[in-house]
C-alpha cells in the first residue's frame, strides 16, 4: 500500500507536465498565426451558413477563397528545439520519479518505523520533567562546588541540543563564573554568535583571549568576528597568524584554510 501510495503522489506532483504535453501547442510564428485564423475564419463561415445569413453560393465562394489562402500560405519546417523540449518533458514524466524511488532505495531507510508526533511529544516531555529534575538538584547544591560546575555544564549541553540558546547560554554562563575555563569561554562565544548577539561574544572574547592568548580556538573565533563585522582585513590577519603558530597536523588547518579562500 505504500508504494501505491508514493506512485499516486508522483503522479499527481507531475500531473501538471502530463497535461502541458497533452495540451495542443500554442501558435508560433507567422506561418502557425495564418492556420490559426484561417481555419477560424473557415469555422465562422460554417456558423454564418448555418444561421442563415450566407446563402450557398456566397458561402462556397468565401470557403474558396479562404482555402486558397490557406493553401499559398508560406510552409515552415517543425523547430527541433520544440521537439527536443517535448521529448524531453516526456521522459521527464518517467525519469523522475524513477530518480527519486532510486535515490530513497539507495539512502533511504524504509524499514524504520516512523516516529509518531505523540511519541515525540511524550520523549520531548520526559526530558523535560529529567532537566527540571536536574535544576532542582542544581538549587540544593553549593554554587560553587565542582558538583555544581558539572552539573550546569550538563544542563547547557542538554539545552544546546535542543536548539534552546538562551537556556545554554545562561547555564554555560554560570560554569565560567565558578571556574574560568577557555574551553567553556569558546562555547559561550559560539553561543552568542549563533544567538547573533556579537557585542556579546566580543566582550567575553577579549577576556577570555587576555587569560588564554594562546588558545587557538579562541583565535579562531576572534578571526570569525571579524569577519562577521564585517572587516576581512582583520580576519585574515589573525587567521594567518594563527595558521602559521598551527603545528602541521593540526586538525584545524584545513578549516582555516577554507575560511581564508572564503574571504573577499
Amino acid at each position: 500500500m505504500i508504494w501505491l501510495l508514493f506512485l499516486a503522489l508522483a503522479a499527481l506532483a507531475l500531473a501538471p507536465l502530463g497535461l502541458t504535453l497533452l495540451r495542443p501547442p500554442r501558435a508560433k510564428g507567422r506561418h502557425d498565426a495564418d492556420l490559426a485564423l484561417y481555419r477560424a475564419q473557415l469555422a465562422e463561415l460554417e456558423r454564418e451558413r448555418e444561421a442563415g445569413r450566407l446563402d450557398e453560393p456566397a458561402f462556397a465562394a468565401a470557403r474558396t477563397e479562404v482555402q486558397r489562402r490557406l493553401l499559398a500560405a508560406p510552409t515552415q519546417e517543425a523547430s527541433p528545439r520544440a521537439g527536443r523540449g517535448a521529448a524531453t518533458l516526456a521522459a521527464g514524466l518517467f525519469l523522475i520519479p524513477a530518480l527519486g524511488l532510486g535515490l530513497y532505495i539507495w539512502h533511504g531507510a524504509p524499514d524504520v518505523p516512523a516516529a509518531p508526533y505523540v511519541e515525540r511529544a511524550a520523549a520531548a516531555a520526559r526530558d523535560d520533567a529529567l532537566l527540571d529534575q536536574l535544576r532542582a538538584r542544581l538549587a540544593m547544591t553549593p554554587p560553587q562546588s565542582e558538583g555544581a560546575r558539572q552539573g550546569w555544564l550538563l544542563l547547557g549541553n542538554a539545552e544546546r541540543a535542543r536548539g534552546r540558546l538562551d537556556a545554554a547560554v545562561e547555564a554555560f554562563a554560570r560554569v565560567l563564573v565558578i571556574r574560568p575555563d577557555p574551553g567553556i569561554a569558546a562555547e559561550l562565544v559560539e553561543l552568542h554568535i549563533q544567538r547573533g548577539d556579537t557585542n556579546a561574544a566580543s566582550g567575553l572574547l577579549v577576556e577570555a583571549l587576555r587569560q588564554a592568548p594562546a588558545d587557538p580556538r579562541l583565535r579562531y573565533l576572534s578571526g570569525l568576528l571579524e569577519a562577521r563585522a564585517g572587516r576581512p582585513q582583520n580576519a585574515r590577519s589573525v587567521w594567518q597568524a594563527l595558521l602559521a603558530d598551527s603545528p602541521a597536523d593540526a586538525p584545524w588547518r584545513a578549516l582555516l584554510e577554507r575560511e581564508l579562500q572564503g574571504l573577499p
